[in-house]
């Protein structure tokens, strides 16, 4: 039988015009923003809801409590950006790349994510709850405790990036690779990981919480 392929996955391609400097105030909700570049700003606070983001370029931005709900990113680039407790629910973001990002407590349940990069850095309690993923990659991120609880994952790739405790409650999975993933913790939803792919030794590392999910006892003799 021919071993099925691993469909690859579309990344985005990122091509930033030259950028004006940001020079208003703050965020406004269903803010348009168009060709620019936010940097070393602080939004903490702010209400940018329904916000549009295209052709721009977040860079050390503090996003610390800053609403977001339903904003739009579109071939944008974040870099550096840090924050705790972000709200991004039912947040859109397609052809874009996070790097480095330092989040805590970021609220994405409901958002979709279409073609997006996440590159290095640390990400605590991401809560991904009934989101849909398509041609995501994590790459060399840590994930501490993420919740993707009842989301929809399509062609989502782990590369040299950890996952601790991570809720796959629910989740529905279509040529999810894991494999990447140097650690693989999953606190709930081991059962859920039809339509992923592990490596053997991952295997081995998974083999008590699949024993336990069905009632197993693993003792020596």
């Amino acid at each position: 039988m021919a071993r099925k392929q691993t469909p690859v996955i579309r990344r985005p391609e990122v091509r930033l015009p030259p950028l004006s400097p940001y020079s208003g105030r703050g965020l406004e909700p269903d803010g348009d923003y168009d060709g620019l570049e936010f940097r070393g700003l602080d939004f903490t606070g702010q209400d940018g809801a329904g916000a549009r983001f295209m052709d721009c370029a977040l860079t050390e931005c503090a996003l610390d409590e800053t609403g977001l709900v339903r904003a739009r990113f579109i071939d944008t680039v974040l870099t550096g950006i840090r924050g705790v407790g972000t709200s991004l629910t039912e947040a859109s973001l397609r052809d874009v790349e996070v790097v480095d990002a330092r989040l805590g407590g970021v609220q994405m349940h409901g958002a979709v994510l279409e073609r997006v990069v996440v590159r290095g850095g640390k990400i605590d309690y991401l809560n991904l709850r009934g989101a849909r993923l398509k041609d995501v990659t994590f790459e060399g991120v840590v994930l501490a405790e993420p919740d993707f609880g009842s989301a929809q994952l399509d062609r989502v790739e782990f590369h040299n990036c950890e996952l601790r405790r991570a809720d796959f409650s629910g989740v529905r999975m279509k040529d999810v690779d894991l494999r990447g993933a140097t650690v693989l913790d999953i606190a709930r939803g081991v059962e859920r990981l039809a339509g992923a792919v592990i490596s053997p030794s991952q295997l081995l590392d998974l083999a008590p919480v699949f024993a336990a999910q069905i009632g197993v006892r693993v003792e020596g003799a």
